[in-house]
């Protein structure tokens, strides 16, 4: 029997087309990815039976099943969603012998908010696919136009057409409310916001001491949130973030920083953009360092205790934040087109705040800048390390691209695109 959804209404995801697709191929699909992100309404669409570990109803009789006679709790119609099921281990390597035994695709999902802290005895290798979501992107919330397509970018269009009369003012309230599907769906207005703060205080209250059993300090937590927030879309090194915590006033040692952002990034809190690697014409040491970001800016600005009206008076972190907007936003499109997003900065300064890398060899840079007067810059940075690139090896890129929060989408003479983040979409 399947449960009632949480919300009233369901926005297509991105991630549905990819779940059918995995569901086509594999006996079972994790999705995985922070709470709240909206897993396990997209499981719901194609589920035909379900186990909500969660239920507190439930719960009990579950926990004993799994740990006793899992097959019971397999035995639904397919496909089987298993929602949060790292709250019993023991079902991974149940599905995973069903698979082996039944021989179908499409017979499981799995969903999970965390990294399980008692290890699968197997991988799951060739049973398993694997699906990462984030909370919505803009073109999922109705907050993009759409009209310009990542997808479309790499076929080399000679031009592009969208407009989007979002300003500065709508962008901090965007980043501020965030992509939670509860706050896209069921809450108007400024009660949005709201949702990123409950957010934020579920994961150091509860979620942080629960995902390995670890009591841990919600204070600590918020502190070193509030640490990493103010180090988004930088290359931070931790050990900068450790001392930069020390410089404030909270004495916490090493090992409880790194295990701090180590149990944050189990919870699909922390989601770093690692760095870009191509074969350049000239030796230059590249950064290997990630870009720091958290899985939706709103988890920031909560860290923060800002909103809109404060990130206005601080147009260097809005800017900050709309980079982590932007790179949410690509990683979502990119995964349609079994890409990956990353970063690159060099010795020299140069750098691209996002590159898009396809599996086909294929690959675009993007700079994001929040004020008009930035867009030149931008350009020139890009095509800049376009040269740097060594063509013969890795091909020139299909296209730059300059983000910005709003107006026009255009070509420029130079070749480079300009998009507004509210225009863009899959």
């Amino acid at each position: 029997m399947i449960p009632e959804l949480a919300v009233s209404e369901y926005r297509p995801r991105i991630a549905d087309d990819l779940l059918a697709s995995k569901l086509a191929h594999a006996g079972a699909v994790e999705i995985r990815g922070p709470k709240w992100c909206g897993k396990t309404e997209t499981a719901l669409q194609v589920a035909s039976s379900a186990v909500m570990m969660q239920d507190q109803d439930m719960r009990e009789a579950n926990l004993r099943l799994a740990k006793t006679k899992p097959s019971v709790l397999l035995r639904g119609e397919k496909p089987v969603l298993i929602d949060e099921w790292q709250d019993a281990p023991q079902l991974w390597d149940a599905v995973r012998f069903a698979v082996d035994r039944e021989r179908r695709v499409g017979a499981y999902i799995l969903t999970g908010s965390a990294t399980p802290h008692a290890k699968p005895s197997h991988s799951g290798a060739g049973r398993f696919s694997f699906l990462d979501m984030l909370p919505m992107s803009l073109s999922e919330s109705g907050d993009s136009t759409g009209e310009v397509s990542l997808r479309a970018l790499f076929e080399a269009p000679e031009d592009i057409d969208g407009c989007s009369h979002s300003d500065v003012e709508t962008l901090a309230f965007l980043v501020s409310r965030g992509g939670w599907p509860w706050a896209v769906t069921e809450l108007a207005g400024d009660a949005g916001l709201e949702t990123a703060y409950d957010y934020l205080a579920a994961i150091c209250e509860r979620d942080i001491s629960r995902a390995d059993g670890v009591e841990r300090n919600p204070q600590y937590a918020r502190v070193i949130l509030r640490e990493y927030a103010r180090v988004s879309a930088s290359q931070a090194k931790q050990t900068t973030i450790r001392s930069d915590i020390r410089q404030r006033g909270t004495e916490l040692s090493r090992d409880t920083v790194d295990s701090y952002i180590a149990t944050l990034r189990k919870l699909y809190v922390i989601q770093d953009l690692p760095a870009w690697s191509p074969s350049l014409r000239a030796k230059s040491r590249i950064t290997r360092t990630p870009t720091r970001h958290l899985c939706d800016p709103s988890v920031a600005v909560a860290a923060l205790g800002a909103g809109p009206t404060s990130l206005l008076r601080d147009l260097p972190t809005l800017g900050l934040l709309f980079e982590s907007l932007c790179v949410r936003d690509l990683r979502v499109y990119a995964r349609a087109l079994h890409g990956e997003v990353l970063h690159y900065r060099d010795e020299s300064g140069l750098e691209a705040d996002a590159v898009v890398s396809l599996r086909d060899g294929r690959y675009a840079l993007f700079e994001m800048k929040l004020g008009a007067w930035e867009i030149d810059e931008g350009a020139k940075s890009l095509l800049k390390l376009s040269r740097k690139i060594d063509g013969d090896i890795m091909g020139p890129p299909s296209f730059c691209a300059v983000v910005v929060p709003g107006g026009y989408a255009y070509r420029r003479d130079d070749g480079v695109f300009v998009v507004p983040i509210t225009c863009l979409g899959q």
